[in-house]
């Protein structure tokens, strides 16, 4: 599409998204509804969720973001997330396929599936609620917690190895 000399990219509401669009519309939601985010959560897998939220009763929830569909297609290690939340949710921008998700490879039963952009999501299905075993909790719940202080920490002193 031709935009005049004026205008120095595409509109917003025309760029594509992008995985931290979709996030951002993610954490909005889940703050609304009392659950608090966290971005980049390394497991005890060695995986890495693009979300990891827990809400006020302790229920973790993993959300993984695509934003294209050969990044969907091709992703084999999601399973491997679901030992590590009670809800796990697909995140998807609006407009994208979401016909894959209706598919047993991405076990429809299971998991949740939100359409998200910059300002908000909206939960289009619902997850299976399979609870953690309470040790598997007790570590991730910790895990979650000095995770989200580190990074806190982070922000307040750049260089916190000189502490130590």
């Amino acid at each position: 599409m031709f935009y005049p000399p004026a205008m120095a990219s595409a509109p917003e509401s025309l760029a594509p998204m992008i995985a931290a669009d979709v996030a951002r519309g993610v954490a909005r939601l889940f703050l609304q509804a009392e659950m608090t985010p966290l971005p980049e959560v390394p497991l005890g897998n060695g995986r890495r969720a693009d979300i990891m939220a827990i809400d006020a009763r302790g229920c973790i929830t993993i959300v993984e973001i695509k934003v294209s569909r050969a990044d969907l297609l091709g992703d084999a290690k999601w399973p491997f997330y679901l030992d590590y939340c009670d809800r796990f949710f697909w995140a998807v921008p609006g407009g994208f396929d979401l016909s894959p998700f209706e598919t047993e490879a991405f076990q429809p039963g299971c998991c949740g599936l939100i359409v998200a952009d910059r300002y908000d999501a909206a939960i289009l299905r619902e997850p299976l609620h399979r609870p953690l075993p309470g040790a598997r909790r007790k570590a991730e719940t910790l895990r979650f917690a000095r995770r989200a202080a580190r990074r806190l920490w982070g922000e307040l002193d750049p260089f916190p190895e000189s502490c130590v």
